[in-house]
């Protein structure tokens, strides 16, 4: 299944590029489930990221490998796959593309995942809709001109 989101922000792309760090990783998890940063290595092909889910009765690990990134004079982009996943998904692609857009960017986030079964991957899409439109007012109010 395919989801993308897109968010115009304020600052110039090497800006925004710069600001994709481990504070903002943190600033990004929802509130439910609580996500507790494993491993951050950052956002270059070979780099991991680690996180615990608590689903308050039992816990799962995600683990995702950056395995591309480039940088141009339009775009900033990095992937992770997942290496270890909840339970709940079976594939895990994520492109994020920081992309020039005049004086400002526009942040693609590009979600390609798969349950272990079709029905659940239908029945996942909302909550992934959520859990990245929550994302949406953080980046706009991080990546605002002036700050």
């Amino acid at each position: 299944m395919k989801l993308t989101i897109s968010t115009p922000v304020e600052q110039d792309y090497l800006q925004v590029k710069a600001g994709f760090n481990e504070t903002l990783f943190v600033k990004l998890s929802p509130p439910f489930p609580p996500v507790k940063l494993l491993r951050f290595d950052g956002s270059t092909t070979g780099d991991l990221v680690s996180l615990e889910l608590n689903f308050l009765l039992f816990k799962q690990k995600w683990t995702s490998e950056i395995v591309e990134d480039s940088l141009d004079e339009q775009e900033f982009y990095f992937i992770d796959e997942g290496v270890q996943l909840p339970f709940f998904l079976k594939k895990w692609r994520h492109k994020h593309r920081i992309l020039k857009a005049g004086s400002g960017t526009v942040i693609l986030d590009e979600i390609d995942y798969e349950a272990p079964f079709f029905l659940l991957t239908w029945l996942l899409y909302p909550a992934m809709l959520l859990q990245f439109a929550y994302r949406k007012p953080i980046y706009k109010k991080l990546f605002k001109r002036g700050n």
